[in-house]
């Protein structure tokens, strides 16, 4: 049965918990530049598990999210960011971002790490959790990948159309949470008692909705179409949050210009 009370803070918690008490990412390959951080977040949700009795499944690696709770309708999709690097956006070739998916609620694992380490064996330099539906509000939107056939000269090739999606960051939207650890989420949601809020945050949806685009194979140009968005100019309001004890500067919206 689903519970009314979120996990989010619960799992937040644990995580900083970690990152205090120096537990390491653990690097198996150097090779293998995407799924260390999330097998440190995996040892975590195992802590949760032994000490909490909260279990969960961890997903195949092209599913979404990469894991879920069993007796809780959350979700979790991990994103590992090295530093100084690439922070402002990330690929999102499964699923594009949303705050729920298959009746599960959403939510979003952000953590640097050194870009060079020295060893195989580094810290977790910050953290942001958030909720889905600060990156995205829109649930509606259903991902799939489609093919046109009859391309070249003897008409025989197929086109894939296999969409990734570029999204911001917290560390992009947000000013205030590097170097910090910081749990986002939607008005309304209160993590508890041992957490403050360090900010408020207004997210407004955009005039025009993208809904379509067109590709010119002869000029390699790309056509998008978009169309007024009925909502334009709503308004979904964040709160940031930290754990007594932690930082007390103010995180902030960035101007839209950084991520341009």
């Amino acid at each position: 049965m689903q519970k009314t009370k979120l996990v989010a803070p619960l799992i937040f918690k644990y995580c900083v918990n970690a990152i205090k008490n120096n537990v390491l990412i653990k690097r198996v390959s150097r090779r293998d530049k995407e799924f260390h951080f999330q097998d440190w977040f995996k040892r975590i949700l195992e802590q949760i598990k032994q000490a909490e009795g909260i279990n969960y499944e961890q997903l195949g690696r092209n599913s979404y999210p990469d894991f879920v709770l069993v007796k809780y309708l959350e979700g979790y999709e991990v994103k590992g960011l090295a530093y100084p690097g690439r922070e402002l956006n990330f690929d999102a070739n499964s699923q594009i971002p949303k705050g729920y998916y298959n009746e599960r609620t959403i939510f979003y694992v952000f953590g640097r790490y050194p870009k060079n380490p020295d060893g195989d064996e580094y810290p977790v330099l910050d953290l942001v959790i958030c909720h889905g539906n600060f990156l995205n509000a829109d649930n509606s939107y259903e991902h799939e990948n489609k093919h046109v056939k009859g391309f070249g000269s003897y008409g025989d090739i197929l086109i894939r159309d296999r969409k990734m999606y570029v999204v911001p960051t917290p560390f992009g939207l947000l000013e205030g949470v590097a170097h910090h650890r910081t749990l986002i989420l939607p008005e309304g949601e209160d993590p508890g008692e041992d957490f403050f809020q360090v900010g408020k945050i207004e997210r407004i949806e955009a005039k025009e909705l993208l809904v379509a685009y067109t590709f010119d194979l002869k000029k390699n140009e790309i056509y998008p179409k978009r169309v007024p968005n009925p909502n334009a100019g709503k308004s979904h309001i964040f709160y940031a949050w930290r754990l007594k004890g932690e930082p007390k500067n103010r995180v902030n919206l960035r101007d839209k210009r950084v991520l341009e």
